[in-house]
């Protein structure tokens, strides 16, 4: 499983993680009961604090996407593939809501805006890693 973080990006690194958890469970990298990966290999992998992780599985648990079996450690609930699928839809739809709110504000048309779109699509297709798949060349 492929997390990364970026710690320029505005967004905190715990809700990073997060969002990366949910997308990966949409996507069905990580399925109903299977065992999440500890907070210390996380925290490795990653290259963050134990605590930054243990926060983020806080709340996805808050949130019933994830629970803890005792003696095991977490694994990923009956139903959360359903929900992280509209969670994830959410996120992006709003993240895609405030680049376009700046680029309008910024008094580019609809027009310009689609034609960046399209071409940045274009650069990016078949470059960008998915949670869960190696790095493309």
């Amino acid at each position: 499983m492929l997390f990364t973080i970026d710690p320029s990006n505005g967004v905190a690194i715990y809700l990073q993680i997060v969002r990366q958890i949910k997308f990966a469970i949409a996507e069905r990298t990580l399925r109903p009961g299977q065992l999440i990966p500890s907070v210390r290999a996380l925290s490795q992998q990653m290259t963050v604090n134990p605590n930054t992780v243990t926060r983020a599985l806080q709340d996805l648990q808050a949130e019933g996407i994830v629970e803890t079996l005792r003696g095991k450690g977490m694994v990923v609930c009956d139903g959360a593939t359903a929900t992280c699928r509209i969670q994830r839809q959410e996120i992006i739809a709003d993240r895609i809501t405030g680049v376009l709110t700046e680029a309008l504000s910024a008094g580019l048309s609809g027009k310009e805006v689609q034609q960046i779109v399209t071409r940045k699509l274009k650069a990016l297709e078949g470059k960008v890693a998915q949670i869960g798949s190696p790095v493309p060349d």
